[in-house]
């Protein structure tokens, strides 16, 4: 199988020939500038130049082509444009002003965190507030140039499944434009106002995703698109306020992807084992990153109870194991993941989440090493044909 077909077929619950492994694919699959400057020189690969920058705020980096290829990694990023007009600009201090108009900091050299959008300062915003504003266009071009190129490269000249990586979706743009605490008591005190700001977000997204599958679709695999809807002891809402507030605008991007006949990526971290049923709904093929430390989230248990239904991509522990713990801890959990997940297709190794400064290059290089070896021998195992 090529890598391309190795996704499918997983995304597809059929066994492939080896578990496929992704990092460099997602939003959630990369790595920080340090910790891919500390991978470069642990394999001495310190002479390939520039990192391709993935997210300037996030500060992460798509691995270089030759540690993909080391790794026998089948996922390939494409990434929209800056657009023409509203592109981050720099301030004076340092922050980041974004095309929404909302500013970012970066404490201490790490990521930027928004600080202060739109919305921050209102004490009791009313749905109109969100109109008569000059907002990004979705159809600017910017965001679309060479995207079609860059995608049929990939699709053409390479063995690899292509990700269009489409970014966040309207809760994280809503907690951006409006604060993080406010708009959760939006939801609560002020729901006219919060769904006015999520109905504003989803049909900006859905209209880029349109544009972007427009564009290129013929050359793209997938797509992913990500909002954190949970946190480490539960869901950020329950799964009434989800359904009232959120599914509807999550549909709206979904359904826009479906259109164009392409499978869906889902990222959220934390505990969402209660809304996974409606994420299967809405027609979610795969869900990242599969955060165990979260409670609900046992491998073994969401692979009984979704697997046949749900695409597992991630899994491999990044709080405890793979930050802090032993090259071997890192390959017993390797093994551990693939055993829970990987039955009948249905499963992609990667980190749960980005890899961070601090985990140890060796611990990265023991995961993909024993998701290669160890996902091949459960293949050849299970009776999957190798071609």
């Amino acid at each position: 199988m090529t890598s391309r077909e190795r996704v499918l077929a997983a995304l597809a619950h059929r066994a492939p020939d080896r578990v496929p492994l992704d990092l460099g694919g997602t939003i959630a699959t990369v790595m920080t500038e340090s910790a891919h400057q500390r991978l470069r020189a642990h394999l001495a690969m310190e002479d390939a130049g520039a990192a391709r920058i993935f997210s300037r705020r996030s500060s992460t980096v798509i691995p270089d082509e030759p540690i993909l290829e080391r790794f026998h990694t089948d996922c390939r990023a494409v990434l929209l444009g800056d657009p023409d007009i509203g592109s981050d600009r720099q301030l004076a201090d340092g922050s980041l002003l974004d095309e929404w108009g909302v500013t970012w900091q970066r404490p201490g050299g790490g990521h930027y965190i928004p600080v202060r959008g739109p919305f921050s300062n209102f004490d009791d915003p009313e749905p109109s507030a969100v109109d008569g504003r000059h907002w990004p266009d979705p159809g600017d071009p910017g965001r679309y140039r060479g995207l079609r190129e860059r995608a049929r490269i990939l699709h053409e000249t390479t063995p690899y499944a292509v990700i269009f990586n489409l970014g966040v979706g309207p809760v994280h743009l809503s907690q951006y434009l409006r604060g993080y605490g406010e708009w959760l008591m939006d939801l609560v005190e002020r729901p006219a106002f919060a769904e006015a700001l999520l109905e504003l977000t989803a049909e900006f997204q859905a209209a880029v995703v349109t544009c972007a599958l427009e564009e290129a679709a013929p050359y793209i695999d997938l797509v992913c698109f990500g909002d954190d809807i949970g946190t480490q002891r539960a869901p950020l809402l329950g799964p009434d306020l989800y359904r009232r507030a959120i599914k509807p605008r999550h549909r709206r991007i979904v359904d826009a992807v479906k259109r164009f006949g392409k499978p869906l990526i889902y990222h959220s971290c934390g505990a969402i084992y209660p809304l996974i049923p409606d994420l299967i709904d809405l027609g979610i093929d795969a869900l990242n990153p599969v955060q165990v430390s979260a409670a609900g989230m046992d491998t073994a248990r969401l692979k009984r109870e979704f697997g046949s239904r749900l695409t597992f991509w991630g899994g491999v522990d990044t709080q405890a194991v793979l930050s802090r713990g032993t090259v071997e801890a890192v390959r017993a959990e390797v093994r551990r993941r693939i055993d829970d997940l990987s039955a009948d297709g249905g499963y992609v190794v990667g980190a749960v989440h980005n890899i961070q400064g601090e985990v140890p290059p060796e611990n990265v290089v023991a995961m993909f090493e024993a998701g290669f070896e160890y996902g091949s021998g459960r293949a050849q195992a299970s009776g999957a044909t190798r071609s």
